[in-house]
């Protein structure tokens, strides 16, 4: 099994995180991995995109032109990278920031406003992470059990006292 995440949103939403967190998951299951970020000259504000290929064989390249998932966490990302998502593939879109719906009818959608819960659970930067929740519990892509473990990988020890905060965010995202 293959799967092909775009995460895009704009810089200081956490997506470059976000993929890094995935594909520190996908590496502790054994998969092969592929994590690929991109961002604008002015990284905070300025668009952040970062393709992640979670797989069980062998990557031939990084790049991720027809993402089977896409993480919109802005309403540009959304415009730009709806159209590539292949037939039948799945659209996560934070639904605080993107008031409209997705146009095309052949792929899945979640609408999951997570910059509202963020602020609700008390972690208005961690948007991100409530969206990681609802892309593990709907994508397949990798187990919920061993999470601590990933965030071990991306959390940096400055900001160890994060942890709580980011699983309970992405349980929140899991759960909603």
């Amino acid at each position: 099994m293959t799967t092909n995440t775009l995460i895009a949103g704009f810089g200081g939403q956490g997506v470059l995180f976000a993929g890094k967190f995935m594909a520190y998951k996908g590496m502790l299951e054994g998969k092969q991995i592929s994590w690929l970020p991109s961002y604008g000259p002015e990284m905070r504000g300025g668009t952040a995109n970062c393709s992640v290929i979670l797989s069980d064989d062998p990557i031939g390249s990084p790049i991720v032109s027809k993402p089977d998932v896409l993480i919109a966490m802005n309403l540009p990302s959304l415009d730009k990278y709806e159209k590539d998502v292949v037939p039948g593939g799945m659209i996560f879109v934070d639904s605080t920031l993107i008031g409209r719906k997705v146009e095309r009818t052949d792929v899945k959608v979640f609408y999951i406003p997570t910059t509202k819960l963020a602020q609700e659970i008390g972690a208005p930067t961690l948007a991100n992470m409530i969206m990681m929740g609802k892309f593990i519990k709907e994508a397949g892509a990798v187990k919920y059990e061993g999470l601590e473990d990933a965030l071990k990988k991306v959390v940096s020890a400055k900001r160890a006292g994060m942890m709580e905060i980011n699983l309970k965010a992405i349980d929140t995202g899991y759960n909603y």
